[in-house]
């Protein structure tokens, strides 16, 4: 028996578009599901994007107050899809409402909003999970499997690199996104999370770091009306970027391998570069979003001169076989959301965790903010225990 679930989405720029369609979606590549979502509510203070969201997609109601979402009984399962500064307030106030929460990373400004999110989720008993995407790709999945199956020797060292341009031109209006109480820490809550939880997710738990940061765009023009992704904007009042463009970072694991992370959204040239690279004492493995699909694989027993294989991932990795019949043809982004629809649904349905779960956001949080602290600080600081 299948259990009609209400939905509603918090906040409608393109993440909020995401989730709406992963929940569109999920039914069609994992029938198994016992909850169909339905699109209950769409909340959005921008005038009009809410209405206009309800229209396209097919929301019963939309509201400018995500208050409402709270209040309306019709809802049992939230996506909060807000800024960054809102998902510790929206996130406590849902999960007091009894409303199950698929909320973005990274979770708030700080480890402790992270943590009061957690709290307010353990307490009212309901499930949750959180937007680390990158971590549903199968060949993600296929390669932490290859790590801990020891085919790769004992683990010496991880490169994690996120680097981007959606911040590079000079044009880019000031939104939300570069003031240090609403947007946080700059990249390293919009990129550097990710690669905090890919680090995690593969190796293990990070127990210390150095990180060294910059900003390299000091200034940008205030837009002159309502924005939406990464606008541009020329003319306006000039005001100051608060928050990091930049963080380059020594990582030490509990397993005792090395790793370095390093995050920008300012790389001229670079367009979604996210990947790694993992290496032991009898192999290798790599993987980048671009070629999302595939691993590059070294492992034998000839420690030098030891080739690379391209491996495509099929059916047997991760969720593969749900879009795709055979391996080499390609998923892609928006499938990855649908992957966490579909995990998130199924721990409301069956009462236990899949997938990423607040836990994994606190220990990225926990991780972001010594950081911070290190690139204050100029030493290597511990990650405090989550």
């Amino acid at each position: 028996m299948v259990d009609a679930l209400g939905v509603a989405v918090v906040g409608f720029g393109w993440m909020g578009r995401v989730h709406t369609q992963a929940y569109t979606r999920v039914l069609h590549h994992f029938p198994q599901l016992t909850v169909r979502p339905g699109l209950v509510l769409v909340a959005e203070d921008v005038p009009g994007r809410a209405e206009e969201a309800a229209a396209r997609y097919g929301f019963a109601a939309a509201t400018r107050d995500w208050r409402e979402v709270a209040a309306d009984p019709r809802v049992r399962a939230v996506s909060v899809t807000a800024p960054n500064f809102l998902h510790r307030e929206i996130g406590v106030a849902m999960a007091e409402a009894g409303k199950h929460l698929w909320i973005e990373k990274p979770v708030g400004l700080t480890a402790d909003d992270a943590r009061a999110v957690a709290d307010a989720v353990a307490d009212a008993g309901v499930q949750a999970a959180v937007g680390f995407n990158y971590r549903n790709a199968p060949a993600v999945e296929a390669a932490r499997e290859l790590i801990a199956s020891g085919e790769l020797g004992t683990v010496t060292h991880v490169r994690v690199r996120l680097l981007s341009d959606y911040a590079a031109h000079p044009d880019g209006a000031l939104t939300w996104r570069y003031e240090r109480e609403r947007g946080g820490s700059g990249v390293l809550g919009d990129l550097a999370s990710h690669g905090a939880d890919l680090a995690r997710f593969l190796l293990g738990d990070i127990t210390s770091l150095t990180a060294d940061t910059a900003i390299f765009v000091p200034e940008r023009a205030r837009p002159s009306g309502t924005t939406a992704g990464h606008t541009l904007a020329t003319g306006g009042e000039p005001g100051p970027v608060e928050n990091e463009d930049y963080v380059n970072c020594l990582l030490r694991f509990a397993s005792g391998a090395r790793g370095v992370l390093e995050a920008c959204r300012v790389s001229v040239g670079e367009q979604n570069n996210y990947g790694f690279e993992v290496h032991g004492t009898r192999g290798a493995v790599f993987w980048d979003f671009r070629r999302m699909n595939e691993l590059g694989v070294s492992r034998g027993t000839s420690y030098q001169d030891q080739p690379v294989s391209t491996v495509y991932v099929g059916p047997g990795a991760g969720e593969f076989a749900a879009f795709q019949p055979g391996a080499a043809n390609a998923m892609g982004y928006d499938d990855l959301k649908v992957i966490e629809a579909y995990r998130f649904l199924r721990s409301v349905a069956e009462g236990t965790p899949y997938g990423t779960t607040l836990a994994d956001a606190v220990h990225s949080a926990a991780v972001l903010d010594a950081m911070s602290r290190s690139a204050r600080s100029g030493t290597w600081v511990d990650v405090e225990p989550s």
